[in-house]
């Protein structure tokens, strides 16, 4: 007998666009969580039609990777039909979560204050760029300003060269991921309390609480951290290396992996220079080391490294493109290339889970939802007779 998802004891209201939001709901649903995207009607999720290509339907790429394992309804929430079914729904939800900017929640009557009235269990997460305090409150966020405003872009890239971002949305992603602890974490103290509470997450403390080796470096130090490349700032060497044919990342972290490196290498001379001593010493002196290694390391191809490398106990790897990750042994071992039917698109691919649940394991339940495909069916199940789902749809409260 197959037995229930750890949250599929979880109604949960999607009033998020784009990803941060997006992404902590799919997370949530990924677990068995009922999870119900609340969408604008007529046009949805704005990441339906304005994030990046699109297949059959009209729906982007974007939208279908960040929506799987949700139901989407229709609802207008700036009007008062649609207030009133907004608000049947929240009196038998668990969970809500938006990231409007501040202020847009109070002005649609659909703030915290005002759902607690209605449901005083429901823990209600607000995503927004720059919290709702602070100087910084009212401004826009994306991940791009997030990355730019705690450090993270002075830190990417190379010495000397142009401001770089980090291509992953580490801000976006980081705080779908902390409001997906922050909202479990509130649920679970909601059984012995009996009551919710308020989440409030940002991009700027999701990105600014990943960067702990910058800021440990800063306050350890007080040297401002720069772009290093690919090196580490806690270990050397830990970066990307030139063999003779391509690039190849190598981390010897700790001194017994420095000797194992060294022996691979027939550099048995580095391990009495006074420079690298020590990983402090290896640190200090990292320019070096590099200049040292290097020319050795381009005798040979990549693949004779790494092999030799990974046979001493050295962490080696090959740098793959998404193109070799996706189809790699491991990540087919792993399933983490997933198909499901949806009702446009035919079959589509998915990224895996990125846990793995033995005794509970995850399921794609549900395909990214046609906007409004579900809009019934949710009210339904809200308790709204059928009488009050036409009134409500001949006041407009479904677009």
């Amino acid at each position: 007998m197959t037995k229930p998802l750890p949250l599929s004891h979880l109604k949960v209201l999607d009033v998020s666009q784009v990803m941060a939001g997006p992404f902590c709901c799919m997370l949530l649903g990924d677990m068995g969580a009922d999870v119900v995207k609340v969408e604008p009607p007529h046009l949805g999720d704005q990441t339906r039609r304005s994030m990046g290509f699109k297949l059959k339907g009209t729906d982007s790429g974007g939208f279908l990777a960040l929506n799987r394992n949700k139901r989407s309804i229709e609802i207008d929430l700036k009007s008062e039909a649609g207030l009133e079914a907004f608000y049947e729904l929240v009196r038998t939800a668990d969970v809500m979560i938006e990231n409007n900017r501040p202020g847009v929640a109070a002005r649609l009557k659909i703030d915290y204050p005002v759902l607690q009235k209605i449901n005083p269990r429901l823990v209600y997460a607000s995503i927004s760029g720059f919290g709702q305090s602070g100087p910084w409150a009212s401004r826009p966020g994306f991940d791009l300003i997030a990355q730019a405003m705690t450090g993270i872009m002075s830190v990417t890239g190379h010495p000397d060269g142009a401001p770089a971002k980090n291509s992953v949305p580490v801000g976006d992603l980081g705080a779908g991921l902390f409001a997906a602890y922050a909202v479990l974490s509130a649920v679970q103290g909601r059984e012995r309390s009996g009551e919710g509470q308020y989440v409030d997450v940002s991009l700027f403390e999701s990105a600014l609480s990943l960067s702990i080796w910058e800021v440990a470096e800063y306050w350890g130090t007080d040297k401002v951290p720069t772009p290093i490349g690919s090196a580490n700032r806690m270990s050397a060497p830990y970066q990307a290396f030139r063999a003779a044919d391509r690039h190849f990342v190598l981390g010897a972290a700790n001194q017994k992996l420095w000797t194992a490196l060294c022996n691979v290498l027939e550099r048995a001379e580095l391990l009495d220079d006074a420079r690298f001593a020590t990983n402090t010493d290896r640190l200090k002196n990292r320019e070096a080391l590099v200049a040292t290694i290097e020319p050795t390391l381009a005798t040979r191809p990549a693949d004779h490294w790494i092999t030799a490398l990974l046979a001493a106990g050295v962490p080696a790897a090959p740098i793959l493109t998404y193109a070799e990750a996706l189809v790699s042994e491991q990540a087919e071992a792993r399933d983490m290339v997933l198909n499901i039917e949806h009702p446009v698109e035919g079959s589509i691919r998915q990224l895996g889970f990125p846990v793995k649940m033995r005794g509970t394991p995850q399921e794609l339940r549900y395909p990214p939802p046609l906007l409004g495909q579900h809009t019934e069916e949710v009210m339904r199940e809200a308790g709204c007779a059928e009488s009050v789902i036409e009134r409500l749809r001949a006041q407009g409260a479904f677009g």
